[in-house]
């Protein structure tokens, strides 16, 4: 099983940290916050991570080398000057990682969950690891039903972490649920994965978990500097 970490964004909302540093090689507990992803996914065996760059791009290979120091191997995908959204960075980065189910984080964020909670085969195209509402997300994102399976409407919505199982089907159809959207007939092409999460969910082909612990979405200076601050306490 393979994994991808996508670290392609501009960070615009993290500015001036992100002026010089891309938002995954940000510090949290002192390392970025992309090495404790890489940990994670080897202390489960994973022995393959493509990490999709853009915003100084140069900046990663640079300070994670290989991968060997975390037991891994790395292969870094280059979108260009401008990333393609997580579904064009998703579709980009399919040739690197085969026809198997693949393990997808979002680069900028900060979780204390134990990714051997994750599936290695899901039941449907995709499953979701999801979290507590945050200030900046009240109304969430998807609903969890008692089942296991996620919906795009729900009573009682919950937010996506950006931490997922998918099969790589379910980007098979993604011109037909995209559309015409503003990016989709670029080469590459760009667009978002929601639409297509969505797309799966009517048909029942999505499942997710409620992981109750911590977690962050680390995207302005401010929730950084809480996260650290919080770190420290439980730390020393």
């Amino acid at each position: 099983m393979k994994a991808l970490v996508f670290a392609a964004g501009l960070g615009e909302r993290m500015r001036p940290l992100t002026d010089t540093t891309p938002k995954p090689l940000l510090r949290v507990g002192g390392k970025p916050l992309i090495v404790w992803h890489l940990q994670k996914l080897s202390a489960i065996g994973i022995r393959e991570v493509i990490i999709n760059t853009s915003w100084l791009a140069e900046q990663f290979p640079a300070m994670l080398g290989d991968g060997s120091q975390f037991g891994l191997r790395l292969v870094f995908s280059f979108e260009g000057a401008s990333p393609l959204e997580t579904g064009g960075g998703m579709w980009n980065a399919l040739p690197l990682l085969g026809d198997a189910p693949f393990i997808a984080v979002n680069g900028d964020v900060w979780c204390d969950a134990d990714f051997a909670r994750l599936p290695h085969e899901p039941q449907g195209l995709a499953h979701l690891m999801m979290v507590d509402n945050p200030e900046h997300n009240p109304n969430g994102d998807f609903a969890l039903d008692a089942a296991g399976r996620l919906h795009s409407e729900g009573a009682q919505k919950l937010t996506f972490s950006g931490i997922g199982v998918y099969r790589p089907a379910l980007l098979s159809h993604w011109r037909e649920v995209i559309g015409d959207a503003p990016g989709a007939a670029d080469t590459p092409p760009k667009f978002r994965l929601a639409p297509l999460l969505r797309a799966a969910m009517h048909q029942g082909q999505v499942s997710g978990v409620h992981h109750r612990g911590r977690w962050t979405d680390v995207g302005t200076p401010e929730r950084l500097a809480l996260l650290n601050q919080e770190w420290l306490a439980a730390n020393t």
